[in-house]
């Protein structure tokens, strides 16, 4: 484990949360249907509340990608977010995947979230990521809409080979995908020819924490680059309801390893130093 001393020289990475509740995740749009949502018992203000109350024990900032959907029924959490000290960036209204929509839709959606966001928390909205990282190169307009919309910058695409996403030839670090438009891709590690997970997610929980301390450190000592890692607040509750009906292999991706989340985010923060990807991607001058 590093030290006090040596955690205060290292770089500053990039943490960030998709505030989306259980219900809401892409795997399982196929058994709960956008109009259940306001029937389902929400969780995502309470576990924020936790994140924020984390986040404050270890003097940690971060980056909330916000849905729309959830700031319009909470809007003192999207304040408090604010408030104490961590940007609110966009992550659509309606958790729509981007390879589900048409351009105009698509435009309509992160147009109205970001809107929505600036009005309640009264701040600028300058970041944005798709759900489930669903830009690549089946449709590169979405970047064009993103930038059009007002965005200065998009974590939505993750360079890796998955079945539900994945642009693995897309550059692993910073890069300008339009003329005003920085996209920040969540961490990956180069190995054996292709990249590899490194950012969070459900990798984090499946695997041992040590292994993505090893990728994180790689990453910042090899690479020496910052890395943008995420999780969700439904992440860390372990005590969310269950969807009855679902296959196997979703409900592996999502219930596992959730009691084990905190010790780990603990851990994580504790390692490394996190901060806000407005200021360590955009804002280079602006102090830590």
């Amino acid at each position: 484990m590093e030290s006090a001393s040596s955690r205060s020289k290292s770089i500053l990475n990039a943490l960030s949360i998709d505030v989306e509740d259980y219900f809401q995740v892409s795997a399982l749009a196929p058994y709960i249907g956008r109009d259940e949502w306001d029937q389902r018992p929400c969780r995502v203000e309470a576990n924020v509340e936790r994140i924020l109350a984390l986040l404050d024990e270890f003097d940690a900032r971060a980056t909330f990608f916000t849905l729309g959907w959830v700031a319009e029924r909470y809007p003192q959490l999207v304040r408090r977010v604010v408030s104490s000290g961590h940007e609110l960036a966009s992550h659509g209204y309606g958790h729509q995947r981007a390879t589900d929509q048409s351009a105009e839709t698509f435009f309509a959606d992160i147009r109205l979230a970001k809107v929505l966001l600036e009005d309640i928390a009264g701040v600028a909205v300058r970041g944005y990521r798709a759900p489930s990282f669903s830009i690549g190169e089946k449709n590169p307009w979405a970047l064009e809409c993103i930038e059009r919309a007002g965005y200065a910058y998009s974590s939505s695409i993750y360079p890796i080979s998955h079945d539900h996403y994945g642009m693995p030839a897309a550059p692993r670090f910073p890069f300008r995908s339009q003329a005003n438009l920085l996209e920040v891709p969540v961490a990956t590690v180069r190995m054996l020819n292709r990249n590899w997970p490194a950012g969070g997610g459900g990798y984090f929980r499946l695997m041992p924490y040590r292994l993505s301390r090893w990728t994180l450190k790689r990453i910042n000592h090899v690479d020496r680059q910052p890395a943008m890692f995420y999780f969700h607040p439904w992440e860390i509750d372990p005590g969310q309801p269950r969807v009855r009906g679902i296959n196997i292999k979703t409900r592996f991706r999502h219930y596992l390893n959730l009691h084990r989340m905190e010790s780990r985010l603990r851990r994580l923060l504790l390692d490394f130093r996190w901060g806000r990807a407005d200021r360590i991607f955009l804002d280079t001058s602006s102090p830590d």
